[in-house]
């Protein structure tokens, strides 16, 4: 099966040894998103919600790019630095999912890239 990389301008630029996306068949493999601003590649400021909506347009537009949305993901892993913020992301989240919402794990972790509170990645599978 071939796989295919995908990338917008839309989304942050890897900051590592990664994709933003790949594409294998109809299933979509979305790297994990921080709240950074792919305009100036900096993180957002305004507290963790902030940082959640920047997480959730960064994947929007992975998705796009892809050819899906976000109601396409079938599976989200979500990275908190303080679990305490639990009720804000799912919050958050809401605004970006209608129902059905994917499966979904949050997980505590002690730190993530650039000192950000929130990391997010997802499986999407095109098609139907």
């Amino acid at each position: 099966m071939a796989r295919e990389i995908i990338h917008t301008d839309l989304a942050p630029a890897a900051i590592g040894a990664y994709s933003q996306a790949v594409k294998a068949g109809d299933t979509v493999y979305l790297s994990g998103q921080i709240p950074l601003d792919p305009a100036t590649m900096t993180v957002v400021e305004g507290g963790f919600a902030a940082e959640a909506h920047q997480v959730f347009k960064n994947l929007k537009a992975v998705c796009e790019a892809a050819g899906g949305d976000l109601n396409k993901i079938v599976k989200l892993n979500a990275f908190l630095t303080d679990l305490s913020n639990f009720a804000t992301f799912n919050e958050v989240m809401g605004q970006y999912f209608a129902q059905p919402f994917p499966a979904r794990a949050a997980i505590g972790v002690a730190s993530l890239p650039k000192g950000v509170q929130v990391e997010a990645d997802a499986v999407m599978v095109l098609g139907e």
